[in-house]
């Protein structure tokens, strides 16, 4: 409760970006720190700056892809120079083979579902590096999966604005608990998949 309660008071936050002169660079910097540290993802943002002005929903599309892929680089940066001492510190040793298992089984696939579903990204742009996943495919993973996310929101608030900004507005609280939950079990999902692969291995 206190951790869903965390999540809903920084996403409030975030979005009252989308009521000042800065709500695009809030967002461009925003993407870029999700992809490597920060918790939130910009959706929340992205989609209040779409309902707020949907004829530039596709710039704010351009944003959330730029700063989320710069970011992604920036994680696989940081996995590449730091993050496998870093992993040996705090992760069994078994583990790490385990999931170097993986990456070599299903390559930069791993990358592109978690840049377009809501499986925290930033874990594996991180990894990415640590595991030296081919660079250029990861790039082209990470384009085509966040541009494919953000464009889709985007799309449908520039043809359907009005419609969709009635159905937020009427079930706001709805959405933004459906909107916590899913940020959870996406890091849940991690932990569990994990324990349950290194059973099986």
């Amino acid at each position: 409760m206190e951790l869903a309660g965390w999540i809903k008071d920084l996403t409030v936050w975030i979005i009252h970006w989308a009521q000042t002169p800065y709500g695009g660079l809030a967002l461009f910097a925003l993407a870029f720190c999700e992809s490597s540290f920060f918790p939130i993802p910009p959706d929340a943002l992205l989609i209040a700056l779409c309902m707020a002005n949907p004829p530039e929903s596709f710039w704010y599309a351009v944003l959330s892809s730029l700063g989320s892929v710069l970011g992604g680089i920036f994680g696989y940066g940081i996995g590449r120079l730091g993050g496998r001492p870093l992993l040996e510190r705090w992760v069994s040793a078994e583990r790490i083979q385990l999931v170097q298992r993986h990456y070599q089984r299903w390559d930069v696939w791993a990358v592109a579902v978690a840049g377009f579903t809501p499986i925290p990204y930033k874990v594996f742009t991180i990894s990415a590096g640590a595991f030296l996943l081919n660079f250029v495919r990861f790039i082209i993973a990470s384009v085509l999966s966040r541009s494919a996310r953000f464009f889709l929101v985007a799309g449908l608030f520039y043809f359907y604005g009005p419609t969709i900004n009635q159905f937020i507005l009427r079930y706001f609280n709805v959405l933004s608990i459906i909107f916590i939950a899913l940020l959870i079990l996406g890091f849940y999902f991690i932990k569990v998949s994990s324990k349950r692969a290194m059973r099986n291995s």
